[in-house]
């Protein structure tokens, strides 16, 4: 058997990994050894650096868990997760633009009445997020699911929290007329966990670890593309180098501060409160347009 070096020894590696009945996982690993070759033939690692490598990866992988994903925040970072989303998320022009999940979401959050509060308990400036859930056309989007997640008003999700049950996460559903009532708290900027892996490669590096203020949603609707996105508070510091590059100009929003008195839901509130408004516009899902 010859020894081969360098492109003749990748054209060798490739060649057996042919032998793949799947079309689709062929292309991908002839693709990713293609370009890892690339990468390591470029980059040169020394045998100690590559056992680094390796080790960090595994780190990562020890830090998830059903509450939290290493991984996820890794792709975050570096961008990969924004191409990811933007690859399979090019909507029709007007539609409410996606953004990454994030390593946040926790499914099966509590059902909440439409107006009621998903941050009981929780430390924050009252706020309040109504608006509609619409169509291209315009027309109102009856019992769309909204499924929400964000930080208390101290930068903390649930699983940074010591928490009985859901925190600061609920599910609410648009009304006959499309819209929704959500009570909560204020989100704030904060620093991704800088207490794993991808912290320990962040702080080596002088990239600002912050994200913006921010409320996460996930929106479902029967005919409909689902929509997972944020909306970001306007005039936050951290809005032009967020560190996931999930900032999408029409997701920019005000959060609008009133005095004490009557809140969008009709309850009257004792302290300065905030209001976000915000229609999400839903395009029709490619089985449903085809039909039309």
């Amino acid at each position: 058997m010859a020894y081969e070096t360098g492109a003749e020894f990748t054209k060798s590696v490739l060649k057996r990994w042919e032998d793949i009945p799947d079309p689709r996982l062929r292309e991908v690993m002839q693709s990713a050894i293609k370009h890892l070759h690339a990468f390591v033939s470029e980059v040169q690692p020394s045998g100690a650096e590559w056992f680094k490598a390796i080790e960090f990866l595994t780190a990562i992988g020890h830090k998830c868990d059903d509450k939290r994903q290493e991984f996820i925040l890794a792709s975050d970072v570096m961008g990969v997760s924004m191409l990811v989303d933007d690859i399979n998320n090019r909507r029709l022009e007007g539609a409410t633009p996606s953004t990454v999940e994030g390593p946040f979401h926790i499914p099966d959050a509590p059902e909440i009445a439409n107006g009621d509060s998903m941050a009981k308990g929780a430390p924050g400036i009252p706020c309040f997020v109504t608006g509609t859930v619409r169509g291209l056309s315009g027309k109102p989007v009856a019992s769309a699911m909204l499924d929400l997640w964000q930080t208390d008003g101290e930068g903390l999700y649930e699983d940074q929290r010591d928490t009985q049950g859901p925190y600061m996460r609920g599910l609410y559903g648009s009304q006959a007329d499309g819209s929704y009532a959500i009570r909560t708290v204020a989100p704030i900027a904060y620093t991704i966990p800088m207490d794993g892996t991808v912290g320990d490669l962040m702080n080596r590096t002088n990239i600002s670890h912050m994200r913006p203020a921010h409320i996460h949603f996930a929106i479902l609707a029967s005919g409909y593309e689902g929509c997972v996105t944020h909306l970001f508070q306007k005039g936050d510091e951290f809005i032009e180098t967020d560190v996931v590059y999930g900032v999408k100009e029409p997701l920019i929003v005000d959060f609008v501060e009133k005095p004490s008195g009557m809140a969008p839901n009709g309850e009257r509130v004792d302290t300065p409160f905030y209001v976000i408004n915000y229609d999400f516009v839903l395009q029709k899902s490619a089985a449903k347009a085809a039909a039309a």
